[in-house]
């Protein structure tokens, strides 16, 4: 066996995913940024295209060049002759890179260069892509896969269903997380779904219906000398039929007997050898429990979601050993880079429970229909450890974060139907289960109507009966039999042990016991002090790969009560610090936080300091086994942070890089005695109640937009009539305007008021006024002791009215006034002085002529962070890290305003998997991701940026329908260029009226509320909706006007069809112009091709 690697591989490029969106997300920052320290570690010169600015791997000390340049061919292609590569990856970008490289391997470019594919090779690639090479591949071998029949146009499909027999799925090839694809019952639900699959892709799969079988998977790793070993398998609690980014998924498997274990590894072996995977691969199952009947429903030849899962859920570095197979070691050259002492050729044996639940974030968009099904549309996911499968899915209900305490114990929600609700599942489906168990369903019924396992259901069914047992307990402090008082013994020992056990929190006991009788803050401590006094206590175990039959050294745990001893030793040194992570991806907190996280404990480390990290989401870098000293997979609740403060007896704690979880918690940690890094609680406090903010604003006479906090009715009227529509209208303590909304009139008000009286107990709702036309500015820095060190001002291109997180941001700013700029300054200084800053903290003005109003203000590290950091190449993070560990440092000597270039942030919209929603930017952020690009002007920044979130610049045809009066005029100069450059512009009515009055031409094309009864001279003009469905227009500018119904339906009807044909969508006029002027001005060939370093 000659081993060892290829000599003649100096240097690779690596393609990275881009922006994360819905069906790919973190996972692949993750996954990059382990295959680059692998192939760092042997010496070799990385080259990443990634432009996704806010993810580690897109930082210094990683990969050795970095392009912020789309991953598409075109750039690519450019970067590769720049650079000269000898091999390239394509296996850690997700699907976008997957794709890319087909492309530039079918275009004979890889070819060209001399490139070497490191790990699986293209062709193999393509064999599971494809999926009728994939069937003809596994007949070969005898594997069964599911019959499918690929067509290429409408006709094809329906003949092909026919054939099969109703139901049928279909699937858009080459389309990434079940985009295009879904369930047909009948030709009419099937003519609706083909036409928007083929929008996606020139081939459509037909195929028949598994729905209920059950679904499984193996991790399967294989070396070049076909050495093979599965890692990891999982099992998805919800039936075929839901996309497994969609289910709740449970490793290892725990309803397979051992037969049908074997059966299923060796079947996953033996395809992965035939194909000829080099690296990690993910083999799907669809299993028919009754009969040991399967099928393989697809093979990944890449890591995917689901290994990252495996490699946080075992512990075992897949990327890495991926990576390393890919330069062509063997497995048993490798050791595993976790437990330091066993070699990787060893599969995992696991000794607890993991379980994935995702995330939705549906309330964000409107309209969008909450049915989950063969296509995906969670933003994020969690992962909980536990020894039993109630612990687990307990703790994974919490640390989702959407106000549910676990599976038992919530708020009521109501159902209208529960049988109807069980069988058609919605994001709500395991809270419905709850409710069906409640109301007296038995496991069977739920069973026949879910088709989830029963020995799941069982499960569920015994965390019911404890809180019951709880609530029994609970009524006898109603007949007087006992008393409340601190040290009272509450229930008995055995009972409390049970649900602890169980996963139950001291919140959930506490209100079973206590049914609401008193705050529910005071009940938790009075089960947490009765607790404590009975011994009762969560122990920490690690994540031993080996279940225990070789010795590990890892610092990957987790709590549990499921135990009897600790497997840490503690020395209580106070030289550990504890960094509290960001939680599950959502939207308005995603991978920022986690460049943040990362970036404050290396600097830690750097200090001489134990870095600690708490963390449950299994997307992250910041969970990886040698980011930190100690990583805690566990729940970042104020209960379990206790936990583990009360164990690892820290110096301190750190709240402000994590986002809006950590910053929560602040005071009531500071409450209970943790000491708190950096700015007090007491000041955090007091920059995010809006009462107490803005009397310091008021106080330090700096200017507000006027608001007042408001809890009846009339109230609300008279101060509406004092400031005038439109007005912002918002409840207290909030991320990314969560539950905000402009409100344009009387009716607009009237409406969302009855929504927010739902969205807060304690809180009244606060009404400010909305300044139209404003600028938005945002700035983030650093100060230490209230004087800042650091700043960064940039400014968003769009103005005020679209979130900050959805707008697409300029920086240095390059239209701010020098007097606006001097005035932001003092501002800031006045407020970090007052609020006696330590640490990061971010600050939104609004600017109009000069005038300067603040928004808000947020005493963390802010999402915009990382961007400003890397392109001023200053490290805030860094900077305000060693401030709060009370470093002292000193300010950095530079200025955005000596920077020869400029950066742009875009973001990143997965409006076409929220079927129905409406894709428009409001006050809410609606955005999944975002990309960063650097240019030496403004125009080639925003080029590649909006060429990095999937835009094209439009070939010939443009639809504009650009709103009212005063955006119209906005549009106007824009307009003339696009004639001027050749472009044909077609334009609704009111649009083709002005443009046609300002001597601009145009084609006039009908809404459809027109189309439907063209009036005399209407008759010979094409339907807007026509010309979109047969891919006439190129790019679609719909500004809406105001809210009036018709308006909203003919825009929406219009802007939803450009969403589900995959057309570009632009809604915004200031993005609209700024994005025409430049692809006007500078051809793609005019785009410089520069890495960070070079700017």
């Amino acid at each position: 066996m000659e081993s060892g690697i290829d000599k003649n591989i100096k240097k690779v490029v690596v393609l990275g995913s881009g922006a994360l969106k819905i069906g790919e997300a973190g996972e692949f920052d993750y996954s990059g940024s382990q295959a680059l320290k692998a192939l760092r570690e042997e010496g070799i010169e990385t080259v990443l295209i990634n432009p996704n600015i806010a993810t580690v791997q897109t930082s210094e000390g990683i990969a050795d060049k970095i392009y912020f340049l789309p991953v598409t061919p075109f750039f690519v292609e450019k970067v590769i002759a720049k650079e000269r590569p000898q091999g390239i990856l394509l296996a850690f970008g997700g699907q976008t890179a997957l794709n890319c490289g087909v492309k530039l391997y079918k275009a004979g470019i890889l070819e060209k260069y001399g490139l070497k594919v490191l790990g699986t090779p293209v062709q193999a690639i393509i064999d599971t892509e494809d999926r009728e090479l994939f069937v003809e591949k596994l007949d070969q071998i005898g594997v069964k896969t599911i019959k499918s029949i690929a067509t290429e146009n409408v006709e094809s499909a329906v003949a092909a269903a026919e054939e099969l027999g109703y139901p049928v799925i279909l699937r858009a090839a080459y389309a990434l997380g079940g985009l295009g694809s879904g369930f047909c019952d009948n030709r009419e639900e099937l003519l609706a779904l083909a036409e928007k699959a083929f929008s996606f892709s020139p081939q459509v799969l037909v195929e028949k219906s598994l729905k209920g079988w059950k679904e499984i998977e193996y991790e399967v790793v294989r070396d070049r000398f076909d050495n093979c070993i599965t890692v990891c398998n999982m099992e998805n609690f919800d039936p075929l039929g839901i996309h497994t980014g969609e289910s709740i998924v449970v490793a290892p498997s725990q309803t397979l007997t051992n037969e049908e274990y074997h059966l299923l590894r060796e079947l996953a072996i033996k395809i992965v050898r035939h194909i000829g995977i080099v690296g990690e691969c993910n083999v799907q199952y669809a299993f028919d429990p009754s009969s040991t009947d399967y099928r393989v429903i697809e093979v990944n030849a890449r890591l995917s979601r689901s290994s990252a899962l495996a490699s946080k859920a075992t512990g075992y570095p897949l990327a890495f050993v991926a990576a390393k197979l890919g330069l062509g070691y063997g497995l048993f050259e490798l050791k595993n880079s976790v437990t330091k002492t066993t070699p990787a050729f060893f599969e995992p044996a696991l000794d607890y429970i993991v379980c994935k639940i995702p995330r939705w974030d549906l309330s964000k968009f409107h309209g969008v229909s909450r049915k989950i099904g063969s296509s995906m549309k969670s933003v994020g996911e969690v992962m909980a450890i536990g020894r039993s499968f109630e612990e687990a899915i307990q703790k994974g209900l919490r640390m989702i974060g959407q106000g549910a305490h676990g599976f038992v114990a919530n708020k009521e929600f109501t159902v209208p139907d529960i049988e109807e609700a069980l069988k058609e599942p919605m994001d709500n489906r395991i809270f419905v289960i709850s409710k069906a168990m409640n109301a007296g369903y038995t496991v069977d019924r739920i069973h026949e109507l879910t088709k989830i396992d029963k020995w799941f259901l069982d499960k569920l069914e015994n965390i019911v009966k404890t809180g019951k047992l709880l609530r029994e307990e609970g009524r006898r402090f109603d007949d007087g039999t006992k008393e409340i008082t601190s040290s009272s013994d509450i229930c008995s020992r055995e009972l409390l042990l049970e649900a602890k056990k169980q996963g139950f929190s001291d919140f959930q006991i506490g209100r079973l016991l206590f049914d609401d009788r008193f705050d529910m803050d005071d009940a938790s401590a009075i089960v947490r002090r009765y607790r404590k006094s009975l011994g009762v206590l969560p122990y920490v175990k690690q994540i031993d790969t080996l279940a225990a039959e070789f010795p590990a050294q890892t610092n990957y745990l987790y709590l549990t009560y499921n135990g009897d001893f600790n497997d840490v030793k503690y020395t209580n040194d106070h030289r550990s610090v504890i960094v509290l992570g960001s939680g599950a991806y959502r939207i308005g907190s995603s991978v920022e936080f986690d460049w943040c996280s990362v970036n404050a404990l290396q600097t830690i480390r750097n200090l001489g300091w134990r870095g600690v990290m708490i963390n449950y989401n299994p997307e992250t870098v910041s969970t990886d086994y040698d980011v930190c000293d100690r990583l805690y997979f566990d729940e970042l609740t104020f209960e379990r942070v206790m936990d583990i403060y009360d164990l690892e007896n820290p110096h301190g704690v750190v709240v402000s890089v994590g986002g809006q979880i950590p910053n929560n918690l602040a005071l009531k940690l500071d409450r209970s005695g943790v000491p708190i890094l950096g700015t007090s609680a007491q000041d955090i406090d007091r920059a995010e109640d809006r009462n107490k903010f803005s009397s310091i604003v008021d106080e330090l006479g700096i200017d507000q937009p006027k608001w007042k906090e408001l809890t009846t009715f009339e109230d609300v009227d008279k101060f509406v009539e004092e400031v005038g529509f439109p007005v912002l209208v918002r409840p207290s303590y909030v991320l990314s305007g969560a539950a905000m909304n402009v409100c344009y009139n009387r009716a607009d008000l009237e409406d969302f008021l009855k929504l927010a009286a739902q969205v807060s107990k304690k809180h009244p709702v606060v009404i400010s006024e909305f300044i139209q036309g404003a600028k938005e500015i945002e700035f983030d820095a650093v100060a230490d002791g209230g004087e800042v060190l650091a700043y960064a001002i940039s400014e968003h291109v769009e103005f005020a009215g679209v979130h900050s997180g959805d707008a697409t941001i300029q920086f240095p700013p390059q239209k701010l006034y020098v007097e606006t700029v001097r005035r932001i300054k003092k501002i800031a200084k006045k407020i970090a002085a007052a609020l006696h800053i330590s640490g990061p903290f971010n600050i939104q003005f609004l600017a109009k002529n000069n005038q300067i109003k603040v928004i808000e203000c947020n005493l963390r590290a802010s999402r915009s962070f990382p961007f400003v950091s890397k392109v001023l190449k200053i490290n805030l993070i860094e900077l305000a890290t060693k401030v709060m560990m009370g470093e002292k440092p000193r300010a950095p000597h530079k200025s955005a305003f000596d920077l020869d270039y400029v950066g742009v942030k875009a973001s990143q919209f997965s409006f076409s998997r929220l079927q129905q929603a409406d894709p428009v930017l409001g006050v809410d952020m609606a955005s999944t991701g975002e990309v960063g690009c650097i240019g030496d002007t403004f125009d080639e920044a925003l080029i590649k940026s909006i060429l990095s979130v999937g835009y094209d610049i439009p070939e010939k045809n443009i639809l504009i329908s650009s709103g009212d009066a005063k955006q119209k005029a906005e549009m106007l100069g824009a307009t003339e260029l696009l004639v001027k450059h050749g472009y044909n512009i077609f334009a609704t009515a009111g649009t083709y009226k002005y443009l046609k009055e300002n001597g601009v031409e145009a084609t006039r094309v009908l809404w459809p509320s027109e189309a439907e009864n063209p009036s005399e001279d209407e008759r010979g003009l094409e339907s807007a909706l026509d010309m979109l469905q047969h891919k006439k227009i190129d790019l679609v500018i719909n500004i809406t006007k105001n809210f009036s119904r018709a308006e909203i339906s003919n825009g929406y009807l219009i802007r939803r069809a450009a969403t589900d044909l995959n057309i570009p969508l632009i809604t915004n006029a200031r993005l609209a112009t700024a994005f025409i002027r430049a692809f006007c001005e500078l051809p793609l060939d005019g785009i410089e091709i520069k890495s960070w370093d070079e700017y």
